[in-house]
């Protein structure tokens, strides 16, 4: 393929539905044209996340995932080479030895929660779309998420809300948007914006074949 793939990024706070956009896009363009590559693959080892305080370590800090493998498995998609992307297992906190394999494909999807604000990682990306829900609805999302998939308690999912994940979000997350070539307002119920970016993405696709 003499063709670079189209490189997308999708961006927003925890809770604001992110994965579901990514979803839809798979689903509308067709995930047999995309490479998908969510940076929560890339969280390092418990013992190498910075450490917040005595009681919780900072997972929404940048420093928290290993973005230069990350940065490594994009440029090599973009050269048309398959990657073996991480594991994570988020009950334990750890990478499994297993690895899952991603081929290259016309179309790279990457989603996170901090690929805006790393400046190197930001330039692999040619569309960069920003999913923006209020403060209060994300927090429920997650409280849900971490309850029911992580086996975490409310308070415990309060107090890490309140010492890292609400002070990184207006640290990091937030100031990024001003990156995003697209914002799309209440995520995933946002059907008319998934829409079009999707068929903005099949007008690409279509473009390189």
């Amino acid at each position: 393929m003499t063709t670079k793939p189209v490189t997308i990024a999708v961006v927003g706070g925890t809770g604001a539905g992110k994965t579901t956009i990514s979803n839809a896009i798979l689903e509308r363009v067709g995930s047999h044209h995309i490479a998908y590559i969510p940076h929560d693959a890339y969280y390092k080892d418990l013992n190498d996340i910075p450490i917040a305080s005595d009681t919780f370590r900072n997972f929404d800090h940048p420093d928290s995932l290993d973005t230069s493998l990350m940065i490594a498995h994009i440029q090599q998609l973009q050269a048309w080479q398959a990657v073996d992307i991480p594991i994570y297992d988020f009950t334990t906190y750890q990478r499994t030895p297993q690895t899952q394999r991603v081929e290259p494909q016309p179309i790279i999807l990457v989603e996170g929660i901090l690929i805006f604000s790393e400046p190197v990682l930001r330039d692999l990306f040619d569309i960069k779309i920003f999913v923006d829900i209020d403060a209060d609805i994300r927090f429920i999302r997650r409280l849900q998420r971490d309850i029911t998939e992580r086996g975490r308690t409310v308070d415990s999912v309060i107090q890490q809300y309140l010492a890292t994940v609400r002070p990184m979000h207006l640290q990091f997350v937030e100031p990024s948007r001003r990156y995003a070539d697209v914002i799309i307002p209440e995520g995933g119920y946002n059907i008319v914006a998934i829409d079009m970016v999707a068929d903005r993405i099949r007008s690409m696709l279509h473009a390189q074949t």
